[in-house]
């Protein structure tokens, strides 16, 4: 940290010059500053949570940044043995550490730990030496050993004892043997080459048995702690009779390898010893003396035979080697030794080991390639091939592994050649179970498998669509207000809110807004008020949907909303004029069945079935003299006209449309019998044009030819006739003739001084039209009385009545 301090402080005084140096420097210190090891030690039995060391002054960084950088100490192994404190950089003890259990057969005891910092990822190595305390006393195998000397044991021979175990380890250890004061015996201790004290009995002056059969001493072990710590065993010594031939072994050591995991009862090896001596004194028994208790479990020795067999299970990783002596004793209590050395053989017997140190359980869909997902470590305790790993995933994952150091290794998301193949796309997978599989070189390959889910978390990616391009909706008009006509639907792909999908209408520039609602929420449409078919008949809305990411995506379709009819319109009729009390029409009396009267022409503005007209005679002054046709409206004589009829008639004709329920209207006709016509009058053609009902434009223009023409030709009869008539009355008060018979046309239509104006009207067929009204000379006063007074009386009435409708 003073060096990193030294050299930002040099940056900025420094040039540009000088700049690439310490940039140098500064990457230099980084790199090492990720590899350093830090050492600490701390005495075993420890309280919990004790004080280690305060990693963030150690390492010369703010303690903030170990929160920021999510500081974590992982130890070695499944069992975390430290806490580091994220707000004071404190390093502690989790419990309290017990020396001999965690390293029991090892002189020096060191735990290894890792510091991992994220943003970025560095790993800092620490050991903790875990010191020795003198809290074990030495202890013997046995309280009491029984020693069988012969009384002819010559003074210097000596006895190996039984040797105390301390589980302590260096100047805590065993140290020294002291025995109690005697005569006859002193202690010689010594040490093995794998740095074990052993003890023995040296004798200083000749046994007599017959003077003393037996002694009791006192072994005390000691330990180098302070205080010192002790253990004591009693040592008998049989004086027994003279033996002068003691066991002997055909080898002094014995090694054997032998595979771990072998079967118990398996032999190891068989050791022999021979006493030439008959008798008791020539059977030799055997037995384990100066073997550690942990080697006294794992064999069993035949006492009788002297082999040795497992007994317990063989670990490679828990001990290497096994040295154990075994003591054969004759009958007389002579004793001979030799030593017995097990190397164990590693045997592929041990999985990997998969510690997961590092998870992301969550990472977006849009994440960059060789994110990093997870850190994670492999352990085999295995050795050699045994203990070399690999790691692989699934081939058709998205994701890859890199080893890093130290058998580490980072899950990351594939760098993709293409984008397509490295792409994650929570809408085809939204979670990933990743099998990680760790296998390891032995002949027999061993394996474990650690699995890690990963969601994929939304982005959102898609926009919105609609079920329907075109949504198309039918309403009756004069509907209710806030009436639902049906709903949209669109589905977003996303999840959350980025696929919370909000309906909303077009607004259209240069347009009104529509007499339309939708629901933003589930897409219902309404209709906000009544709607007329005879003024709107269909219209069509954008509508949107966007959902609730940010930025929103959306996405767009038509809603056309078609309008059905209702019969809400009565007929109405065009011909006769609704606003005069009654049209008027002359009709002949020599007029025979089926002269066309008049044409009552009507139109309705509803459409279809609503707007079909059916015409009907619902009131005549002589019921039985006219006939209305159903669809034409043509009113025309049922039969001839006679004398006998009235010469006024009146007629009213109903019009009724097909809707449920029917609408309908009346025309009133007011009809005059007469005599005849003028002649003038008689010497235009009934006969229509043809028309062609497909070509209706052509149609138009042929009925405004006509009725220009019609006008014209009517207005220069008339001023002819009022010049005529002007003359005549000056010159004399006879009356004109009239023919006596009217020629009728060949289709059986009025007579020829009649003029038609051809009217269409939208929504009935082309055939329909209506009448202008006639040109008929008026009778002069002072008629003589009688038919020729009606006439008179009739003209004169219908003139005035069509002069107006005429006007």
């Amino acid at each position: 940290g003073w060096l990193f301090r030294r050299v930002m402080a040099c940056w900025r005084r420094s040039g540009d010059s000088k700049r690439q140096v310490i940039l140098f420097i500064l990457c230099f210190y980084v790199c090492q500053s990720g590899a350093e090891t830090l050492r600490y030690s701390l005495p075993e039995e420890m309280e919990r949570d004790s004080f280690v060391a305060n990693i963030a002054n150690d390492l010369g960084i703010p303690v903030s940044q170990l929160a920021a950088r999510k500081a974590r100490v992982v130890s070695e192994g499944s069992e975390q043995l430290f806490r580091l404190n994220q707000n004071s950089g404190v390093l502690t003890a989790k419990e309290s550490l017990d020396r001999e259990e965690i390293c029991p057969q090892s002189d020096t005891c060191t735990l290894v730990f890792k510091i991992f910092f994220e943003n970025p990822l560095q790993l800092i190595r620490g050991e903790v030496e875990i010191r020795d305390v003198n809290d074990n006393s030495p202890v013997f195998p046995e309280n009491e050993m029984v020693l069988k000397i012969l009384e002819t044991a010559s003074p210097g021979s000596r006895f190996p004892l039984e040797s105390a175990q301390d589980k302590d380890v260096g100047s805590n250890g065993l140290q020294n043997y002291s025995l109690g004061s005697n005569p006859h015996f002193s202690l010689a201790i010594g040490t093995r080459k794998d740095g074990v004290k052993y003890v023995e009995l040296v004798l200083q002056r000749q046994l007599d048995r017959e003077e003393q059969g037996e002694l009791n001493l006192l072994l005390t072990a000691i330990d180098g702690g302070s205080p010192p710590k002790s253990g004591t065993a009693q040592v008998r010594i049989v004086v027994v009779d003279a033996n002068d031939n003691i066991p002997a072994f055909d080898r002094e050591v014995y090694e054997v390898r032998l595979a771990e995991n072998s079967p118990q009862e398996q032999l190891v090896v068989r050791v022999a010893a021979v006493d030439p001596d008959e008798g008791s004194y020539g059977e030799v028994h055997y037995s384990f003396t100066q073997t550690s208790e942990r080697s006294r479990q794992l064999f069993q020795l035949d006492p009788a035979t002297g082999e040795i067999r497992v007994a317990g299970k063989l670990d490679f990783e828990e001990a290497k080697t096994h040295k154990m002596v075994v003591k054969a004793t004759d009958g007389g209590g002579l004793s001979a030794h030799c030593k017995v050395q097990v190397e164990v053989l590693d045997m592929n017997d041990n999985a990997p080991e998969i510690a997961l140190t590092s998870l992301t359980a969550s990472i977006p869909e849009d994440a960059p390639p060789r994110t990093v997902v997870a850190l994670f470590s492999v352990r085999d305790r295995d050795s050699g091939d045994n203990g070399r790993t690999e790691c692989s995933i699934d081939a058709d994952l998205p994701f890859s592994l890199t080893p890093t150091f130290d058998n580490f290794y980072e899950l990351r998301t594939n760098a993709a050649l293409d984008r397509e193949s490295a792409a994650l796309d929570r809408e085809s997978t939204a979670q990933y179970n990743i099998t990680i599989t760790a296998t390891d070189w032995g002949r027999t390959r061993l394996s474990s498998r650690e699995n890690i889910f990963v969601q994929i978390s939304d982005v959102n990616d898609n926009p919105p669509e609609f079920t329907q391009k075109i949504y198309t909706m039918s309403v009756t008009e004069n509907n209710s207000p806030m009436l639902r006509i049906g709903s949209v639907n669109a589905t977003d792909a996303d999840a959350g809110k980025n696929a919370r999908v909000n309906y909303a209408l077009v607004r259209q520039k240069g347009k009104e807004q529509p007499e339309l609602s939708v629901n933003a929420e589930n897409g219902d449409v309404y209709i906000l008020r009544p709607l007329d078919y005879e003024k709107v008949r269909a219209f069509e809305v954008p509508v949107s949907a966007s959902d609730g990411g940010s930025p929103p995506l959306s996405a767009q379709a038509l809603l056309r909303v078609v309008v059905q009819d209702q019969n809400d319109n009565a007929p109405v009729v065009l011909h006769p004029p609704p606003d005069s009390s009654a049209a008027g029409e002359l009709v002949p009396r020599w007029a025979t069945s089926g002269y066309l009267v008049a044409k009552v022409v009507a139109v309705d503005a509803d459409a279809g079935q609503n707007a079909w007209l059916s015409y009907e005679l619902a009131k005549a002054t002589e019921p039985g003299l006219f006939r209305v046709g159903l669809h034409s409206g043509e009113v025309r004589t049922a039969r001839a006209v006679t004398e006998r009829d009235a010469p006024r008639q009146r007629l009213v004709v109903l019009v009724r449309d097909r809707g449920h329920p029917p609408r309908s209207a009346t025309a009133s006709l007011a009809v005059a019998l007469v005599d005849g016509f003028s002649e003038a009058h008689l010497r235009v053609s009934e006969e229509a044009p043809a028309t062609d009902p497909d070509e209706p434009l052509t149609l138009y223009l042929i009925a405004s030819l006509t009725c220009v023409s019609a006008l014209f030709l009517a207005t220069a009869v008339a001023a002819v006739v009022v010049k005529v008539r002007r003359s005549r009355r000056s010159e004399t008060e006879t009356l004109p003739t009239f023919p006596t018979i009217a020629t009728e046309s060949s289709a059986g239509s009025l007579p020829r001084s009649y003029l038609y104006d051809v009217c269409f009207a939208a929504g009935t067929v082309n055939s329909e039209f209506r009448f202008l009204r006639p040109l008929f000379p008026c009778f002069p006063a002072g008629l003589p009385p009688g038919p020729g007074e009606q006439r008179s009386s009739v003209c004169s009435q219908d003139v005035a009545g069509l002069g107006e409708e005429g006007d």
